[in-house]
């Protein structure tokens, strides 16, 4: 059998999915200069191949089957596999719906799919609801599927084959490819307005299994630099502390970054993470405002740890990318600009702002479904307003998410953080400059709304 593997490239701006939004995906599209850079950061750090078809790769190459994969072509096969989202659906299904018409028997996977399987079933002989592997193994074993197919998660994350990147990008990885690996699949945490957890139930994989997965890797590719996806990487100290003693042992050629918790950290575990290949920590922060976090089901982070790691990353040359949502339930003006000022105090290396979105699945879009005013899916997307918010307009969110992007970015510190640049004279000279931009900006921005921003 001949197996089309489809991850679809978009068209229309930055389009990532796979894991991102925990599989919803997101759309960016520049909307001032300052995004136009941000834009080219995101498609440095978002865009990645997709896991969930090297897994299905692998699964069907071990049953002795044929995989081919594409971004676009149509291409010839018996089945065609499609990489599902919200961002990008109607663009899935009409690729799916060409597919069909040259004969070929078509599905789709992902998240979008299990929880919104009414916007791809009419387009698809069938569509898999749940973590994708169980379904591709009856499918591999030449099981006919057809309609809604329930894939039961697989408990035993060790059980399966090691993606196979080898048959979706070939030889077009390049010196240095970015990889995502898994360590672990969902999230223990209860932040209601995220999707990771919303498939499965949180598991881990063996650090062995996961070490032989990098030792493969660093064998096929020229020093691949990792991207660890797990929500929560860090989440157990001592198996984090067990991964970074085998890694060590193993002295393999690679670099990585991963995902976590700022209070699932301390200096000597960034100490250790480093001396294997930490180059990267995203994590997020979400908002300033404790109350507002806690009503969104977050644990907060102490201020001062939160500067202490983030100073210590920048000592130890790894970079630091921080997640903010705006306009979370509880958000006032107030709180919002105060999380933009927080987001310039800690000083990372990159910051990622989204408007909330509450998304189908998650306990947010439970509370907020009576209120969203969007019925068009693929502008739930993490930069467009989709509710009507208690405090803040669709009108002032977007106003403040581009107040965000060019109150961090524009900073000469920006700049000399995402280089590196240690020299304490040079940073001196420039935070004067980013106060003379930050009052610049603020009296543009006032000019602009009739709310003040705060300084």
């Amino acid at each position: 059998m001949r197996v089309v593997l489809a991850d679809l490239k978009s068209r229309d701006g930055l389009v990532v999915k796979d894991t991102v939004a925990g599989g919803y995906g997101l759309r960016f599209r520049p909307f001032s200069k300052v995004t136009h850079l941000v834009h080219r950061l995101k498609g440095h750090y978002h865009a990645l191949p997709s896991s969930q078809l090297a897994y299905a790769a692998a699964i069907l190459a071990q049953a002795g089957h044929e995989v081919v994969a594409t971004d676009g072509e149509l291409a010839d096969g018996d089945i065609a596999i499609v990489l599902s989202s919200l961002v990008d659906h109607r663009r899935e299904t009409r690729w799916a719906g060409a597919m069909r018409d040259r004969g070929v028997r078509t599905g789709f996977l992902g998240l979008a799919a299990s929880k919104m399987p009414q916007l791809f079933e009419g387009h698809a002989d069938f569509v898999i609801q749940g973590e994708a592997e169980s379904a591709i193994r009856r499918l591999a074993s030449g099981e006919p599927l057809a309609g809604r197919c329930v894939s039961e998660p697989t408990d035993d994350l060790d059980s399966l084959p090691h993606p196979r990147w080898d048959l979706l990008l070939g030889s077009a990885a390049g010196r240095q490819p970015r990889l995502p690996v898994f360590a672990s699949r969902g999230c223990p945490e209860h932040c209601t307005y995220c999707p990771h957890r919303i498939l499965a139930t949180h598991r881990m994989r063996s650090v062995g299994n996961v070490v032989r997965e990098l030792d493969y890797l660093a064998s096929t590719y020229n020093n691949p630099h990792i991207v660890f996806r797990d929500p929560l990487f860090t989440a157990q100290r001592a198996r984090t502390l067990e991964f970074c003693a085998t890694l060590r042992r193993r002295a393999l050629k690679l670099s990585f970054e991963c995902e976590t918790r700022l209070d699932d950290l301390d200096e000597e575990l960034l100490d250790q993470l480093h001396e294997v290949g930490l180059r990267a920590v995203s994590f997020g922060v979400e908002s300033a405002d404790v109350g507002v976090l806690r009503r969104s089901g977050r644990r907060p982070i102490p201020r001062a740890h939160q500067l202490a790691m983030v100073a210590h990353c920048r000592a130890l040359h790894v970079d630091t990318i921080a997640f903010y949502v705006l306009g979370l339930p509880a958000d006032t003006w107030q709180s919002v600009a105060a999380t933009i000022d927080l987001s310039i105090c800690l000083g990372t290396s990159v910051a990622s702002y989204k408007i909330c979105t509450p998304y189908p699945g998650t306990p947010l879009w439970t509370q907020m479904a009576p209120v969203v005013f969007d019925t068009d899916w693929e502008n739930f997307d993490g930069f467009t307003p989709t509710f009507h918010h208690p405090n803040l307009t669709p009108e002032e969110l977007r106003f403040l998410l581009g107040a965000a992007y060019s109150r961090f970015y524009v900073r000469p510190s920006f700049l000399l953080n995402l280089l590196h640049v240690r020299d304490e004279r040079v940073h001196r000279l420039a935070e004067r400059l980013d106060a003379s931009v930050s009052h610049t900006l603020a009296r543009q921005e006032i000019a602009r709304m009739s709310r003040p921003v705060t300084c």
